[in-house]
């Protein structure tokens, strides 16, 4: 008979008497099973968090687990509150693919029954590498989605369509400066991922993305590096996804540090979609507008009397100037880019480049700027 994960976890608390958790080998939870109310807060941590922490990965590894072929002793630690337990690693192919862990803090469990548990501990090494293997190979059918050859990507879409993900989807490009690829075990079943061009890219249902997203952004975060996300949907078929990227990523650009920003919300920054950055300077940019933004406090003025529709009034507040101050920056502001700002063209072409500008690379303004 085989067993899934949880069923393992419960036969081997059942046949060794003691509560039993099964993580992967990055610590993180893969199932639990409860024997008698004996808890610590290691256990009561990794439940609850799905994941022990980095303490005590650290400490458990010092012990040898990662290498270990048999069971391995983890002393108690009263100072932490912490039992004594036994790990039996779950190993396939001699591979560490995770870690049974029964606590057993009076040394209950004998070398004899241990061993009696070890097939159970194999069966688990198993699953994870076929389960890590099935997650790989859609990762890498996910990148054949993102190709810049049409046949690729519908080759792709023709073999996801019989892991039967469902329709529509939604993309997510999360940026970071760590592009070592996401734990899909700490992500919702039906959630791919994949690394592609730097960035990590998802591909999950489009009923309610943004909670695996944000998932996939914290876990990120851990690494201690900032993230900008951007999300696109609906994607209606998987032949629509790479598109959805396209706009996904442009979303991501976009994005401040620890925010998830949907395409929807871009407005005219929709145009980096479809344009490159060399070719929106040239388009929007002038000399004059230029000379503007060598005065940061000028552009600053700009951006917010712009942003805020032109209201006198809002624009002094926000900026917490006076207004005769703000009627002196607008003037000078009219003299440097030769754009007079009562008049909508004007205001139009100033605003389209101060809003395009933050977000364009600072090769392709120079460029830009000297096609001029």
């Amino acid at each position: 008979m085989a067993f899934d994960l949880q069923e393992i976890a419960e036969l081997a608390a059942d046949l060794l008497g003691a509560p039993a958790t099964l993580e992967d080998r990055d610590f993180h939870l893969v199932a639990y099973a409860a024997h008698g109310d004996t808890i610590d807060p290691v256990r009561m941590d990794s439940i609850l968090h799905r994941r022990a922490t980095e303490a005590v990965r650290t400490r458990f590894e010092r012990h040898g687990i990662a290498r270990a072929t048999g069971p391995v002793r983890i002393p108690a630690d009263a100072s932490l509150g912490q039992l004594a337990r036994l790990c039996l690693p779950a190993r396939w192919n001699n591979v560490t693919y995770g870690y049974l862990w029964l606590l057993d803090d009076q040394e209950r469990i004998t070398a004899a029954q241990a061993k009696q548990a070890m097939p159970l501990c194999e069966r688990a090494g198993l699953l994870m590498a076929r389960q890590a293997r099935e997650r790989d190979d859609l990762g890498y059918k996910v990148a054949d989605l993102l190709s810049t050859q049409p046949d690729v990507r519908a080759q792709a879409a023709n073999e996801l369509a019989e892991a039967d993900l469902g329709t529509p989807l939604a993309v997510a490009v999360l940026r970071t400066q760590t592009p070592e690829p996401l734990n899909p075990w700490l992500l919702p079943h039906s959630v791919l991922t994949t690394v592609w061009q730097g960035d990590h890219i998802l591909v999950l249902p489009a009923a309610s993305p943004r909670p695996a997203v944000d998932r996939a952004r914290r876990l990120l975060e851990e690494r201690n590096t900032p993230v900008q996300a951007g999300l696109h949907s609906p994607c209606p078929t998987l032949d629509h996804v790479h598109e959805s990227w396209l706009r996904a990523r442009v979303a991501a650009r976009t994005a401040a540090p620890g925010e998830i920003r949907d395409w929807t919300s871009l407005g005219v920054l929709r145009l980096l979609r479809y344009a490159g950055d060399a070719s929106l300077t040239q388009a929007t940019r002038t000399p004059g507008i230029d000379r503007l933004l060598d005065h940061p406090d000028l552009t600053e003025t700009a951006c917010t009397y712009l942003d805020l529709a032109g209201n006198v009034q809002q624009t002094a507040k926000t900026l917490n100037i006076h207004r005769q101050t703000l009627y002196h920056r607008l003037r000078r502001i009219e003299e440097l880019t030769d754009l007079p700002l009562t008049d909508g063209q004007s205001r139009l072409t100033l605003h389209l480049a101060l809003t395009l500008t933050p977000h364009l690379d600072q090769d392709s303004r120079q460029a830009g700027a000297r096609s001029r």
